[in-house]
């Protein structure tokens, strides 16, 4: 059992991009790296065997909060974990639920010792503490873990902000010690990641940077961004991040966003990313391609018979046409939503894996400056 490792390979000369190297004791992830979201243990509509060869997804999310619901900790222990559970053999990460607890604001209360809610399922009431939040992602197994956090609200008046920060680093602390103080159940290593609030007030992000870096963590994560604010602010708090937390530790951004968000916080120095988007989108008949955004719902598809996307390595975007695709999302064909989501997924992929390639061969700014203007334009 290893802890994880991170090796800083290349930094582009003009911009705060890295091309990096994650390992854990379930594999290696090349950075940056965009996760696909598995809630409950499954990326929407998409299987394992797709994730791996049509995806070439290197890691993919649990969610706790979910996960704690349904299937329950009783099957997943006895299962041996969630890489047993639903057969990802590959780095797994979930985050603490935190993010989806706050989401319940009408039916939770937040005290110092955690937070008290009703489950969404059968309305039956559970308390997350930070403790309980390590307990259950042990149990859960995933490589990389995350401290249970409170996501204030965009807009948050400077005085809730301030608060709220104070009590994650509280549960911070906590997380870390309940972490220090057990195993790993499944004879792998596991590794917590504290996460940074603050909302968009400076101080507060360079304050919670301060904080999370003294926990001396093998990476660090940053939350409470692309929650309705506009997009200079995500920039603007991603590079103050980016400035104030280590250079030698992986930085993950959570719950970001749209392809070109991505490659924007690449270039301040961002190696980890997830979003609902590519798969949300994509059932939901947007297409992220390589030479911009598709409405397969739109009449000017029904008689195009060119691949969904044959600028990027995926078989599913090569094999089937526009307007078989269209055929099937206004036919309500199951299959419709799995195409649109493989596709849309091995796009994020894609752009990832050419990000690292530029910024490797030095001319990831030139490359990135015509993809955000290319990636934005509706087809």
């Amino acid at each position: 059992m290893a802890a994880l490792q991170f090796d800083l390979q290349f930094t582009d000369t003009i911009s705060k991009a890295r091309a990096g190297k994650i390992i854990t004791d379930h594999g290696e992830i090349l950075t940056p790296v965009f996760m696909p979201v598995g809630t409950g243990g499954s990326v929407k509509a998409v299987s394992q065997q797709q994730l791996m060869q049509d995806v070439h997804a290197q890691i993919i999310l649990g969610n706790t909060y979910h996960l704690y619901l349904r299937p329950g900790l009783e099957v997943l222990e006895e299962a041996g974990g969630l890489h047993k559970f639903n057969g990802w053999d590959k780095p797994l990460l979930t985050d603490s639920g935190g993010y989806q607890v706050f989401s319940l604001s009408g039916t939770r209360k937040i005290t110092e010792e955690g937070v008290l809610f009703q489950s969404h399922i059968d309305g039956s009431k559970h308390l997350f503490t930070p403790e309980k939040v390590m307990d259950i992602q042990r149990i859960i197994g995933a490589d990389i873990i995350m401290a249970f956090d409170e996501c204030p609200p965009f807009p948050s008046e400077y005085a809730y902000a301030k608060k709220s920060m104070e009590l994650t680093h509280r549960w911070m602390a906590r997380c870390f010690e309940r972490f220090n103080n057990t195993e790993s159940k499944y004879g792998y290593s596991q590794n917590l990641f504290p996460i940074v609030q603050g909302s968009v007030f400076n101080d507060l992000r360079k304050a919670s940077c301060e904080f999370a870096a003294l926990q001396n963590a093998t990476g660090n994560a940053i939350g409470g961004l692309s929650v309705g604010e506009p997009d200079e602010q995500l920039y603007e708090n991603c590079a103050l991040c980016c400035d104030n937390l280590p250079k030698e530790k992986p930085r993950y951004l959570m719950g970001v966003g749209t392809p070109w968000n991505i490659l924007e916080c690449i270039a301040l120095g961002i190696d980890m990313f997830d979003c609902v988007m590519p798969t949300r989108n994509g059932r939901n008949a947007m297409l992220f391609t390589s030479k911009g955004i598709i409405n397969i719902d739109n009449k000017k598809w029904e008689k195009d018979f060119s691949p969904i996307d044959d600028g990027i390595d995926c078989e599913v975007s090569n094999f089937y046409s526009k307007a078989y695709l269209r055929h099937l999302m206004k036919s309500k064909e199951f299959l419709g939503l799995t195409i649109a989501s493989v596709h849309n997924l091995a796009f994020y992929l894609h752009l990832v894996k050419q990000a690292r390639e530029h910024i490797i061969n030095g001319d990831f700014i030139s490359w990135k400056n015509e993809q955000v203007n290319i990636l934005q334009t509706r087809l």
